[in-house]
């Protein structure tokens, strides 16, 4: 799995410059515009929250557990819209954070270690992109994804009573991933073998799983798939409505990238890592299907 150092890099040292590019509670996963590419970046935000929440029975009352919370738009979403309460858990401390000034009940955990000794058990589990980072290229080679996956789905297992409800959202790879002995950051620029290579740079210590089979074979066990739907489009479209945010002119935001000036000129792996800011290489793994995005909706048994 992404240690807490790797995500602390990816989600906490963009933290400022995302709320201040986003707002304090925004969403920093796919929306959901359904072909509808006519809505605000806002509208589809809100779409997907109404479809996980409507998938997962929440309503007044309901206890819900959101793994890889972020920034809590999911949180904020279920407790002020449906009456729910709602426990959010991060690795990163800049989010975690962020959610508690804005009075969230948000902890720094890693959710696959989650026991209902910690915090009982749950009506309804989300985990909106947190797949992503369960595991590592390493343990990849190493033949433990399927393991990693299976052990979640026990840990879930245990927190959720018979007919509970777990909603999922993850990207995976797609039938275009290159081998991984061609990924490469000096391929050419705008290649799948160059994007990979920068995606690997963006996200340390990550790797996908192949197509969401790999992830419903591991949930079997303990949890049918009530339905599963595609989110690649609307991805492309979220990213190209986030590009231009994080470029829409704020004193205080620009002050930020300045400040990252002299390390962008100075250390060659931070401009590796900083590459969503230029070309966006998960925009393009998307367009290429050399990744795919699914929601999936499981029931416990």
């Amino acid at each position: 799995m992404a240690e807490k150092k790797d995500l602390d890099f990816t989600y906490t040292t963009i933290d400022k410059i995302f709320r201040l590019s986003m707002g304090e509670s925004a969403d920093y996963s796919g929306a959901k515009y359904d072909g509808n590419f006519t809505m605000s970046l806002e509208e589809a935000q809100k779409q997907k929250h109404q479809f996980i929440a409507d998938s997962l029975n929440i309503k007044k009352g309901s206890k819900v557990l959101d793994m890889a919370c972020g920034w809590g738009p999911f949180i904020k979403y279920v407790t002020q819209e449906r009456g729910a309460a709602c426990i959010g858990l991060t690795l990163s401390e800049g989010q975690a954070e962020a959610c508690q000034n804005n009075d969230m009940n948000v902890l720094v955990k890693d959710c696959r270690t989650v026991t209902p000794d910690d915090y009982g058990t749950f009506d309804a589990i989300s985990c909106i992109g947190g797949l992503e980072h369960f595991c590592s290229i390493t343990q990849w080679q190493s033949g433990k994804q399927e393991s990693i996956y299976a052990n979640f789905f026990q840990t879930l297992n245990y927190l959720l009573p018979t007919g509970g409800r777990f909603y999922m959202q993850t990207m995976t790879f797609a039938k275009n991933m290159v081998d991984f002995e061609t990924i490469d950051v000096n391929a050419e620029k705008g290649s799948a073998a160059h994007v990979m290579a920068l995606m690997i740079k963006e996200f340390p210590g990550s790797w996908l799983p192949y197509g969401p089979e790999m992830v419903i074979r591991n949930a079997k066990p303990y949890f049918k798939l009530i339905s599963q739907s595609s989110g690649r489009k609307d991805y492309i479209e979220t990213i190209r409505q986030w590009r231009k945010k994080f470029r829409a002119f704020s004193f205080k935001k620009y002050a930020l990238y300045l400040s990252l000036l002299p390390k962008l000129l100075t250390d060659r792996e931070f401009r590796h890592q900083v590459a969503v800011f230029r070309i966006s290489p998960n925009k393009i793994c998307f367009e290429k299907e050399v990744m795919e995005h699914y929601r999936l909706v499981f029931e416990k048994l």
